[in-house]
């Protein structure tokens, strides 16, 4: 039987790079994201490419009504939905105390609250089926505080991460699973602008390599595994000094 995968953000980024990838494994997908017109075109093509089905709807996360409409509706859809990706997000920040709190607060807006609302609208899918795979998309950030544009941005993936293992220890004795992801710098549009990327890999290797991280259902994930995994001791443990160096 062909899983059934719930992304959110899916018009493009990783959301997107994640769904073909995990359409070329012939799993059916419900995609949701605020420009419809992408989603269209990436249904399209998954559906012609590898024979999938592949559900569409509109869903801006930050509308958190909507986001128990949706996912509510894609269940009833397919019948069941096997695994969800949190993967909305946005990468806006910036130094405080420099006049752009709403910047901050709309980040947090929807790194965080937004994400809670998915998430619990995925855990009430779940209990319900008494199964399923929650899947978190946090960020290397998560590992620290950073200074200038990143510390309102770390600081919603380290919340992401620590909400994720919070819902981790609460559903540890049932059939449900629980992931977090940590990408380390993958290419996208989001980015593109950014030169300061150290290790980053193509839109193409970083997707491939989160699939194939969800695809094991640990616990949690450094992605790509080298050298984030590594890097990731690193950065726990660097005096904050050297740790200031990265933002």
């Amino acid at each position: 039987m062909s899983k059934i995968i719930l992304i959110t953000g899916a018009s493009s980024g990783l959301g997107a790079g994640m769904a073909r990838e995990f359409a070329a494994k012939g799993y059916d997908l419900a995609l949701c994201a605020r420009r419809t017109e992408r989603l269209i075109t990436l249904q399209n093509e998954l559906s012609q490419a590898h024979g999938v089905r592949v559900e569409i709807s509109a869903l801006d996360v930050d509308d958190n009504e909507s986001v128990f409409t949706v996912f509510e509706d894609f269940a009833q859809r397919f019948g069941r939905i096997d695994r969800i990706i949190v993967n909305a997000g946005i990468g806006a920040g910036r130094r405080l105390g420099t006049g752009h709190f709403d910047e901050n607060r709309r980040t947090i807006m929807t790194n965080f609250v937004a994400a809670l609302a998915q998430c619990e609208a995925a855990l009430q899918i779940f209990r319900r089926q008494n199964a399923g795979h929650l899947v978190t998309v946090s960020s290397m950030s998560a590992m620290r505080g950073f200074g200038k544009h990143l510390t309102t941005y770390a600081a919603t993936k380290a919340a992401l991460a620590a909400l994720t293992e919070g819902i981790r220890v609460d559903v540890m004795d049932t059939p449900i699973k629980v992931t977090t992801l940590f990408p380390g710098y993958i290419r996208t549009e989001l980015n593109e602008g950014n030169k300061n990327m150290p290790f980053a890999v193509s839109a193409e290797v970083g997707c491939k390599a989160l699939v194939q991280a969800i695809e094991r259902e640990p616990a949690t994930a450094c992605v790509p595994a080298w050298p984030w995994t590594a890097m990731g001791v690193l950065m726990r443990n660097l005096p904050l000094s050297l740790v200031k160096r990265f933002s």
